[in-house]
C-alpha cells in the first residue's frame, strides 16, 4: 500500500473513492486507525473478497 504517511493524509478523498465504487462498504469498514491498518484491511478483504495484493493495487490506483 502507500506510504502509511500518504495513506492517512488522503484517507479522506480515497475513503468516499472507495464508498463510491463499492456501495456495500460502510463507515466501519474503512475506519483508519493508528497501528489498525491491518484491522482495516482484513474487513476490506472480507468484505470485498479480494486478496491483500489486490486491495493494495485498487487503493494506490484511486
Amino acid at each position: 500500500m502507500t506510504n502509511q504517511i500518504a495513506l492517512k493524509g488522503n484517507w479522506n478523498e480515497t475513503k468516499g473513492k472507495l464508498k463510491q465504487k463499492f456501495a456495500m462498504l460502510n463507515n466501519d469498514d474503512l475506519l483508519f486507525a493508528e497501528g489498525k491498518q491491518d484491522q482495516m484491511l482484513s474487513r476490506l478483504q472480507a468484505k470485498l473478497g479480494r486478496t491483500k495484493e489486490e486491495l493494495h493495487k485498487l487503493i494506490s490506483g484511486l
